[in-house]
């Protein structure tokens, strides 16, 4: 569902844990407050909430926001038909997060090796 052709103009997803709201607003293109009301219309995604309702994304948030992006704004969806399609794919989405995400933490190792290796 991840299609690098719809979000190669996006920036990489820094190696860390947490991101607040204006990070992901950076990172997938979308201002803060759209995020706030996909969070209203896809049960998917969900972010940790702190102190003061303070926003905590985790890559797979990332990932799927991207994917809702790609939905949207390049495939024509609806958000009701987005949140179908997403919805209808959950297992095969998972296993392209995971994927995603292992391609993504093998290029950073490359990236460490090749700078321990200078």
């Amino acid at each position: 569902m991840l299609e690098a052709a719809n979000n190669h103009e996006l920036p990489a997803i820094p190696a860390k844990r947490y991101f607040t709201i204006g990070e992901v607003s950076e990172l997938c293109g979308v201002k803060p407050h759209v995020l706030r009301y996909w969070e209203q219309e896809f049960p998917q995604l969900k972010p940790l909430k702190r102190r003061g309702n303070r926003r905590y994304y985790q890559r797979h948030d990332v990932i799927m926001i991207r994917q809702i992006r790609g939905l949207l704004y390049e495939q024509g969806f609806t958000i009701g038909g987005a949140r179908q399609k997403l919805s209808g794919n959950e297992a095969k989405t998972d296993v392209t997060h995971s994927l995603e995400l292992i391609q993504q933490m093998r290029r950073e190792l490359e990236d460490v090796l090749t700078e321990l290796k200078n």
